[in-house]
């Protein structure tokens, strides 16, 4: 059986902070505000991978009032997430991810996030997909406030 499952996230832009997108540290001047590392572009898969298997959201199984959470790498969740999966008989067949940003530019980038995000799965490179736009000027990533990601899966029972 298959199942698909989409996932979004968005953080505003705060000074002080690191960028971090799909695992990979971005030099850029803000970072994303957030209680984890603010990794938008896994928040958005585990999202994705969670609503496919029927488990709910990335608030339910990671809560940002918890104190032990506070600062995690975003991959950490990822392989709970897929460890999730994995002990309910799912495997994921593929991904595909839109990181939403007029900057930092990211294609540099998308590579290693890949890369990255596979490792993180246990699948090939060749089932992920990371790809970057922006909005052309328009709304909140537009104006530079913040970035977002989508996130679309399949996931299928083993």
């Amino acid at each position: 059986m298959n199942r698909i499952g989409h996932g979004y996230d968005a953080h505003r832009f705060a000074p002080g902070t690191k960028l971090v997108l799909g695992g990979v540290a971005v030099e850029f001047d803000r970072g994303l505000a957030a209680h984890s590392d603010g990794d938008v572009l896994v928040h958005a898969l585990c999202d994705a991978l969670l609503g496919a298997a029927g488990l709910g959201d990335i608030g339910r199984h990671f809560p940002d009032t918890s104190p032990e959470l506070a600062g995690i790498d975003s991959r950490i969740l990822l392989r709970r997430v897929g460890a999730l999966l994995d002990e309910r008989g799912f495997g994921v067949v593929n991904a595909d991810v839109t990181v939403i940003a007029q900057a930092p530019r990211l294609g540099p980038h998308l590579a290693r996030m890949r890369a990255r995000l596979a490792s993180d799965l246990g699948i090939e490179p060749e089932r992920v997909n990371v790809k970057a736009t922006t909005t052309e000027g328009m709304g909140f990533t537009g104006r530079g406030e913040g970035i977002a990601a989508h996130a679309v899966v399949l996931i299928e029972t083993r």
